[in-house]
């Protein structure tokens, strides 16, 4: 089971509350967890993900045991506390300021 954690808007836009599990099987990678997400939520394909690229939109960032992996490729696997539920993936808005 796959623990993904979700900035408030893109929770009201799945209308869920709090975290989401996913169950995976196989491989999990970056781009699964992502596929798995946008399969179980229609609604949230192309506000995480561009809808032909599949890139990350510019104002989302993810995070996995605290390491920022928004920019690394779709087959890139998640660390193993992930993997087995015991951290939470992170999709993370992009604030900026000052």
């Amino acid at each position: 089971m796959i623990v993904v954690a979700l900035p408030f808007h893109l929770q009201k836009l799945a209308k869920v509350e709090g975290d989401v599990e996913l169950y995976l099987e196989g491989t999990v990678t970056l781009g699964a967890v992502l596929d798995a997400l946008e399969m179980r939520y229609p609604v949230l394909r192309g506000a995480i993900r561009d809808h032909v690229t599949l890139k990350r939109r510019p104002f989302i960032r993810f995070f996995a045991c605290g390491l920022d992996m928004s920019h690394e490729p779709a087959a890139t696997l998640l660390p193993e506390p992930v993997v087995s539920g015991e951290e939470a993936f992170m999709v993370v808005g992009a604030i900026a300021g000052g």
